[in-house]
C-alpha cells in the first residue's frame, strides 16, 4: 500500500482535523518507515506530518517535575544534564535507542504510541510515575502511562486522539533510578530482556520502590511483588535477589529467534537485579 494523502500540519488543530479524517500522524518516522520497508506493516493511506507543530516540542525541567513534548527526541532527552541527574533511568533508556540517527529523529511520543513491549522508554517512565495527555477534537484527557498500553502495538487511545505531552513528577529526595537491558550488540538493538528500577532510600532503608519489566510480557508493566521485596529492607543482596526472582516469576515471555522463553525468564532475574543495584547506588550517592 502506498500513501495517497500526505499533509504537513502547522498546528495541533490542523493535526486533529486530519486525524478526524482518518489520517495517521508521523514525526520522525523511525518505526513507520522501518516497518514498511521490512514488510511488517504497510504504510497508511493518509499521513499527517506533525514535525513542524511548535506546541508539541520542548523538554522542560522544573522544581515540580519534567514535561516532554510529544516531539522531544531521544537525543534531546538523553543529553539533558538535569534529566541525567534526576531522571536517570529515562536518560539510560534514551541513550541506547536505535542508532545515533534514530535518536536524533525518533520522538518520545512516537516511541510510546508504537506500544512495543520491548521499547526502552516505557519502563523508566512507568517507574517514574509518568502521565500522558491525549487530545482530540472532542477534548483532552490525562492518564497514567501504565494504563496506556493494552497489548503489542495497541493503546487505549481512541481514533482521532493525539499524544500531546508526557509529564513526570519530581522524584523524592534520596531517589535513584536505572534502566538496563540484555542486548547482543550496542547499536540498532532492542531489548531481549529489560528492567527498570526506582528506589528511594532514607536512613539506610528502602522506603519506596518501583520495578518494571521490558520484553517479558505483552505490555511493559510494573511488578508489585518485586517492589514489596525491597520496601522496608536495607537494599542488601537478599532483598535484591528476592526482587529479581519476583520479576522472573511475573514474566510471560515468548520464544523467538532472539531468545527462548526460558532464557528470557532466567535473565529477567539477573537484569532486574543489576538495575536495582545501580538504582540503589545512585540513591545512596
Amino acid at each position: 500500500m502506498s500513501v495517497s494523502s500526505y499533509v504537513t500540519a502547522g498546528s495541533v488543530d490542523d493535526v486533529l482535523a486530519a486525524l478526524a479524517g482518518g489520517a495517521r500522524p508521523v514525526a520522525g518516522g523511525t518505526d513507520l518507515v522501518v516497518g514498511a520497508r521490512s514488510g511488517k506493516s504497510s504504510l497508511p493511506e493518509s499521513l499527517v506530518a506533525i514535525h513542524r507543530v511548535a506546541e508539541l516540542r520542548g523538554v522542560r525541567v522544573s522544581a515540580d517535575g519534567l514535561r516532554l513534548g510529544a516531539l522531544a527526541s531521544h537525543e534531546a532527552i538523553c543529553e539533558n544534564e538535569e534529566i541525567q541527574a534526576r531522571y536517570s533511568a529515562l536518560a539510560d533508556a534514551c541513550t541506547i535507542v536505535g542508532s545515533h540517527a534514530t535518536r536524533a529523529q525518533g520522538t518520545i511520543g512516537g516511541n510510546l504510541m508504537n506500544a512495543s513491549p520491548a521499547m526502552e522508554t516505557g519502563g523508566p517512565l512507568i517507574c517514574l510515575g509518568a502521565t500522558v495527555t491525549l487530545r482530540s477534537a472532542a477534548g483532552e484527557r490525562t492518564i497514567g502511562l501504565a494504563d496506556l498500553f493494552t497489548g503489542p502495538g495497541k493503546t487505549v487511545a481512541e481514533p482521532g486522539e493525539l499524544l500531546i505531552s508526557v509529564d513526570v513528577p519530581a522524584p523524592a529526595a534520596g531517589t535513584g533510578s536505572a534502566y538496563l537491558r540484555l542486548e547482543y550488540r550496542r547499536q540498532m538493538e532492542i531489548a531481549v530482556v529489560g528492567a527498570s528500577a526506582l528506589v528511594t532510600v532514607d536512613g539506610g532503608k528502602v522506603t519506596d520502590a518501583r520495578i518494571a519489566m521490558t520484553a517479558l510480557a505483552p505490555t511493559i508493566r510494573h511488578v508489585p511483588e518485586a517492589e514489596a521485596a525491597l520496601i522496608g529492607s536495607d537494599g542488601g543482596p537478599a532483598a535484591i535477589e528476592a526482587a529479581g526472582e519476583a520479576v522472573a516469576a511475573a514474566s510471560s515471555p515468548i520464544s523467538d529467534v532472539r531468545g527462548s522463553a526460558g532464557y528470557r525468564r532466567a535473565m529477567a532475574a539477573v537484569i532486574a537485579g543489576r538495575a536495582i543495584e545501580q538504582a540503589l547506588a545512585r540513591a545512596r550517592a
